[in-house]
């Protein structure tokens, strides 16, 4: 492993190996998987002060609905008043509509130095020994697409990896939807930031899967480990913040027009 990926790529060898190590007599022949899953765990530790303000910055744009609504109505004719109202308002409040993207670009350096780790056959000069693990026979280096049936472990198990990280993808987006402001009959005069960062969620929320079906097998753990650990955070940010949040019949209420 070489580049400006080494550093960091051996620290990351260093500390999946040691873990590695330290679960073999819990885990077993499972204990690299779960080395991993630790790993990620970690990483998502070191991470949650930017879940947390990311999820704020959501509980916030849900918050700010009815006056974003106000503002929309009140500024239809002027789209330009509107943006500049809006950004306004945004500022204020301390709230964004790109907020839930943080977590996401932080985690990608992670991602990228697993990638690598599991996709070099030597790390700081000596034999990648790592490469030798698996899961239920499987190679962590290996890719889905080089399996050679369908009635294999080996693609058994990554469509099984795809199918679960699916499912947590769509549950992820559920929570998204609900912790954010809701669509209105108005959307179509939404800003171009907010209907960009509204597009960019929902397409980000299936990439994991498209990026799992490419990458090693240890990644797509990553990825599974990561998304399930969104997931949890936001059901436990939810039930928390659920008194200060609008529910729906709010919502509804607050995109009706005001009585003449």
């Amino acid at each position: 492993m070489s580049g400006f990926l080494g550093v960091p790529g051996g620290a990351a060898y260093h500390l999946v190996f040691a873990l590695t190590q330290l679960l073999t007599p819990v885990a077993g022949g499972l204990a690299a998987a779960a080395a991993i899953v630790l790993f990620t765990a970690v990483v998502r530790l070191v991470l949650s002060p930017l879940s947390l303000r990311a999820l704020r910055g959501q509980a916030a744009m849900a918050r700010l609905a009815p006056q974003v609504q106000a503002l929309r109505t009140r500024f239809a004719r002027q789209p330009e008043k509107f943006s500049q109202e809006l950004a306004a308002l945004y500022k204020r409040e301390g709230a964004s509509p790109f907020a839930g993207f943080l977590p996401l670009l932080a985690q990608w350096p992670f991602l990228s130095v697993l990638y690598l780790l599991f996709r070099s056959g030597t790390v700081d000069g000596a034999p990648n020994r790592l490469l030798s693990d698996g899961l239920f026979g499987v190679p962590l280096g290996a890719h889905w697409l080089s399996g050679t049936s369908l009635v294999s472990v080996h693609d058994a198990l990554f469509l099984a990896v795809f199918a679960v990280l699916t499912a947590l993808c769509w549950l992820s987006a559920r929570l998204a939807r609900r912790a954010g402001p809701a669509a209105s009959p108005s959307a179509a005069q939404a800003p171009a930031s907010g209907k960009a960062a509204g597009l960019l969620t929902g397409v980000l929320q299936y990439l994991t899967v498209v990026i799992a079906a490419f990458a090693p097998l240890a990644a797509a753990i990553y990825l599974l480990t990561t998304v399930a650990w969104t997931v949890a955070e936001r059901r436990l940010f939810l039930r928390r913040s659920a008194p200060s949040l609008p529910s729906g019949n709010d919502r509804a209420a607050a995109r009706k027009p005001a009585p003449r």
